[in-house]
């Protein structure tokens, strides 16, 4: 007996410099969580900002997962003011993930977002994002200190409340969750098909997902893939984008 395949899901590298060359590189938190928890097989995407290529790799996917990064998204993809020069930006993967997300959604990929990848998802339909979050005195701070351990940084920030009846409060079966919180940019201008699924106590827009799409289209603005077997809601959140890409593979 023929092992069943795995769900094939890509997962949108990061261009790196590192010592005097370029890496395309996925963060191995984002992978295992895949594997383990979504029970799809990753396939690493490479920031090549490409859109010949885009139609020919959605072809071959079964899900998409748009990660977290240390760069921002380039502000002119949202016609905003340049960033400043200390700013680190990704223009290569930009190119290939905002395009990409689109494409996926238009022809029932599952997608699943997280940080950098909600705020691409927001981009990517047309909304707008604030650079620096912290210069704004309505919201509190969402950036992790980096002088903390890696345990601290991703432990709970703050509570997101959800929005009732909607896709993650029905996954989730809870009104409001407790989450972590390591990002500098957040939604201002929201895109006008993406829903709203979670709030933070600020007012900050953390979950939402594209209102006419015909498969899984969520992303979050906080890290679910971390230590994600020890969080009930993480788990059902990979787990069902694991279900949705298996759904989508036996459509084939």
């Amino acid at each position: 007996m023929k092992t069943p395949k795995l769900p094939l899901v890509g997962i949108i590298c990061d261009r790196e410099i590192i010592g005097p060359h370029s890496f395309h590189i996925v963060g191995d938190k984002y992978i295992q969580a895949i594997l383990s928890e979504s029970n799809c097989l990753p396939l690493l995407i490479p920031a090549l900002a490409e859109n010949k290529i885009i139609d020919q790799i959605i072809n071959t996917l079964d899900g998409l997962l748009v990660t977290g990064g240390y760069s921002m998204v380039d502000p002119l993809q949202y016609q905003d003011t340049p960033a400043s020069a200390e700013i680190k930006l990704d223009t290569y993967r930009d190119n290939t993930s905002l395009p990409i997300i689109k494409k996926a959604v238009e022809q029932g990929v599952p997608v699943l977002g997280i940080c950098r990848g909600f705020q691409e998802m927001n981009v990517a339909f047309g909304g707008s994002l604030h650079q620096a979050l912290h210069q704004h005195g309505q919201f509190f701070e969402h950036r992790e200190n980096k002088d903390h351990s890696l345990e601290q940084q991703y432990a709970a920030s703050h509570k997101v409340r959800l929005t009732p009846k909607g896709k993650l409060a029905k996954l989730l079966n809870e009104t409001a969750i407790d989450v972590n919180s390591l990002h500098t940019q957040g939604v201002d201008r929201l895109a006008d098909n993406l829903l709203i699924e979670a709030v933070s106590e600020d007012g900050l827009v953390e979950a939402v997902s594209v209102a006419d799409a015909k498969s899984f289209a969520l992303a979050v603005q906080w890290h679910p893939e971390w230590q994600v077997s020890l969080n009930e809601n993480s788990c059902k959140i990979f787990k069902a984008f694991g279900e949705a890409c298996l759904t989508k593979q036996l459509k084939k």
